[in-house]
């Protein structure tokens, strides 16, 4: 059985990031996700042995990629559409710590920001919108 949800989790990253930025910046992002939207966590999962492990997303998360200026472009349609989205720029590679990313960002002017992924979560359709254009990682 196929489940359709009405909202959308998605991940947009610059496609020109090395395969551990990638993969830091997604881990990331999601977290934003799941820190703004605890409703989008399910259950606690446990093995056939009662061993316990931790609850995830219970919807699917798109890992989408596109260049410098489609970035862009999904950054400002979130924000036409006053949809909350979790940024990460290529200035918090050089920090180690949340109050270091925090200063990073608040230091440049929102149409300043060396994007290098969005993190998503918004009805379905607003979502597609916002990131139009965007492909599949591969």
């Amino acid at each position: 059985m196929t489940v359709r949800f009405d909202t959308k989790i998605a991940i947009v990253l610059r496609d020109d990031l090395e395969p551990w930025q990638r993969l830091n910046v997604t881990a990331f992002l999601a977290s934003g996700v799941a820190a703004a939207y605890p409703q989008l966590i399910g259950e606690a999962y446990a093995d056939a042995d009662g061993t316990s492990y931790l609850a995830m997303f219970g919807q699917p998360v798109l890992v989408l990629e596109g260049d410098r200026d489609l970035l862009r472009a999904a950054h400002e349609r979130c924000l036409r559409r006053e949809l909350p989205v979790a940024v990460f720029t290529a200035d918090l590679f050089r920090t180690g710590n949340d109050d270091d990313n925090r200063a990073a960002v608040v230091s440049v002017r929102r149409h300043e920001l060396d994007l290098v992924g969005l993190g998503i979560h918004g009805p379905r359709n607003a979502v597609d919108k916002i990131v139009k254009g965007a492909r599949m990682h591969p």
